[in-house]
């Protein structure tokens, strides 16, 4: 009983100290009242307080979000914007450390570069992935700048193939907020899966109720209209950061381009005024190329006749249909030529998905026995009458033998062309034709001379691209200190129109590569050669009989301009026309060798046939 007073003492205190009750208990051994008494009133305030703070919270949020839309995009554009933003300061920071290390030989240092530049752009293509949207699409073009590293255009390449389709429901809905009546009052048959999904727009099969035709129905993904404002602020506010923390890694005219492009694309009545213009352009030649009739055309909705055809590479196709693939190369050549040099005005979205070839109908006016179909005319670019004119004399400079006059040519057009200087000179002429700088080009002798290729005077005396020449390119982009700002420069200098060129020169020589074509590897080099020498001659008989017009007189020296300038303009065309005449036999006697192959080694017609088309 001693201990009482003590324990008492203990208990009392506790229990003032944690705010209960001070009453002591009025026995020994009782069980302390304390451990019966309900939780103190601000203990349980604070549980339930804080659960329901949260719920309330989280339910707000999620009200906002779904009904506020200012709200909603400002969430979305944080977690995009620094998605892209991540991808891209990791991979401004991964390239200084990577190349300010010394390493113990030039192997090592080409493998850490090339390693570099593969890391950089799997962090930029998961980005763009969870981004979607538009941001596919700035891949998608990425991948198609030829002067960047292969490491960058080949990680990038697939996004052409991963885009995600839009429901069905989505789909339908659509047609009733844009088109005010359902679907089904517009067509029969549609297939609900599409035959294509790219990264603004997917393509359905379907007939046509009005005319009962077969139709393909182009729908604009609905999410991009809500959301295409505020990516495009992300993208230029993102690379804006980019360029302020790393000035040499500069692509905020990635984000200007995409301002100014991307509203053109999106607009499915804009892409219908395309394709009929370029009919229209084409409508006096006779020519291989078709463009799809429009049915119909919305803003987000694009109705055009259907084209059954095969893709413009595909070997099997062309030998099923006993399409010569030499010819088909040398037409895609044609008709870039025409839209660059003469017409100013050129498809600007050029790559394999958008060419279709097919048997030429009873109708057709192609000289050949197929048609060449180009879909998606939602982006072209036109050139002014001066810059096509240097474009085409700059091309002509390339073409010629190299002389102090050439090479003087040379330099002067790519000023004019691109803003290039004699130091990015050979980037610029590298992105032109596809191949090493070449020789006697505006470079250090010293280095042009330590390879173990021959490098061609012109692009006339350029050989198959050999395997010593492939590795000295992709070594020159991973190892010459400098070379990858140097693209940087090239790319932000580069008018954006020549840029588009640039991308069609890239298609034909990457097409004829893809066809394994017999002739030269030139051969599509002088067809281009030959559009330029009609452009720069059309050019200057226009100034001439303008000059005589404004005298009003017939001048002795005019006419000896003029018929000077036509003198030239013939020699230069036949000699470049039996340089075609040459290489065309060439090309047929390396089928007929092959042929003749097949019909022994193959086995019978049939395996003549395949080897004579590149497939066996």
């Amino acid at each position: 009983m001693s201990t009482l007073p003590s324990q008492f003492h203990r208990l009392a205190v506790g229990s003032y100290g944690r705010g209960m009750s001070s009453r002591a208990p009025t026995s020994h051994g009782r069980q302390d009242v304390t451990d019966s008494l309900p939780p103190p009133r601000s203990t349980r305030k604070t549980w339930l307080i804080l659960p329901t703070t949260l719920v309330l919270l989280c339910g707000t949020g999620y009200l906002t979000y779904q009904y506020n839309q200012p709200f909603r995009h400002t969430m979305l554009a944080i977690v995009r914007c620094s998605r892209v933003a991540e991808a891209a300061i990791l991979g401004a920071i991964d390239y200084k450390v990577t190349f300010a290390k010394s390493y113990e030989s030039d192997e090592a240092l080409q493998d850490a570069h090339s390693r570099c530049h593969k890391r950089s752009a799997e962090r930029v293509l998961t980005a763009l992935l969870a981004n979607g949207g538009i941001f596919i699409k700035m891949g998608q073009h990425i991948a198609s700048l030829v002067v960047l590293p292969i490491e960058w255009t080949s990680t990038m390449r697939p996004l052409q193939d991963k885009c995600e389709p839009t429901l069905y429901e989505d789909v339908e809905d659509l047609f009733v907020t844009d088109m005010a009546r359902p679907l089904s009052d517009y067509f029969d048959d549609f297939d609900p899966v599409p035959i294509g999904v790219a990264s603004l727009a997917q393509v359905h099969v379907a007939r046509w109720k009005e005319t009962g035709e077969k139709v393909a129905v182009k729908l604009q993904h609905p999410h991009l209209a809500e959301f295409c404002e505020i990516d495009m602020e992300m993208v230029e506010v993102s690379l804006g950061w980019i360029k302020h923390w790393f000035p040499e890694f500069e692509f905020t005219w990635l984000g200007e381009e995409m301002r100014e492009n991307l509203p053109k694309e999106m607009d499915f009545t804009h892409e219908a005024r395309n394709g009929q213009r370029a009919a229209d352009e084409f409508d006096n030649f006779r020519t291989s190329l078709y463009i799809p009739k429009v049915l119909h055309a919305d803003k987000r909705v694009l109705v055009m006749e259907f084209i059954q055809g095969g893709r413009v590479d595909d070997r099997e196709y062309l030998s099923e249909h006993n399409i010569d693939r030499n010819k088909v190369a040398i037409e895609l050549a044609r008709i870039f030529g025409q839209m660059v040099h003469l017409n100013g005005w050129f498809h600007a979205d050029p790559h394999p998905g958008n060419l279709l070839i097919r048997p030429a109908p009873g109708t057709s006016k192609s000289p050949y026995n197929f048609e060449i179909v180009l879909l998606d005319h939602g982006l072209y670019f036109d050139l002014d009458q001066e810059l096509r004119i240097n474009y085409s004399k700059f091309w002509l400079a390339l073409i010629a033998p190299a002389t102090p006059a050439t090479l003087a040519d040379r330099k002067k057009y790519a000023r004019l062309v691109g803003n290039i200087d004699d130091e990015l000179y050979p980037v610029f002429e590298a992105a032109l034709t596809g191949r090493a700088v070449l020789k006697d080009s505006p470079v250090d002798p010293d280095k042009a001379e330590n390879t173990t290729f021959r490098r061609a005077s012109s692009m006339i005396d350029i050989t198959a691209q050999t395997e010593q020449e492939m590795e000295a390119i992709r070594k020159a982009v991973v190892e010459q200190e400098g070379l990858l700002l140097s693209v940087f420069d090239v790319l932000r200098r580069v008018p954006r129109r020549v840029l588009m060129v640039l991308k069609l020169n890239d298609l034909t020589r990457s097409l004829d590569r893809a066809l394994a074509t017999t002739h030269s590897n030139v051969r599509v080099f002088l067809v281009t050669a030959k559009y330029c020498t009609l452009a720069v001659w059309e050019d200057t008989r226009r100034q001439l009989i303008s000059q005589m017009r404004e005298r009003g007189l017939v001048s002795l020296g005019l006419l000896f301009d003029y018929f000077s300038a036509w003198w030239h303009y013939q020699k230069m065309y036949r000699s470049l026309a039996a340089a075609e005449t040459w290489m065309d036999l060439e090309a047929y006697l390396v089928k007929t060798k092959a042929w003749v192959w097949g019909l022994y080694a193959v086995g019978g017609l049939q395996g003549a046939h395949k080897a004579a088309a590149g497939l066996a």
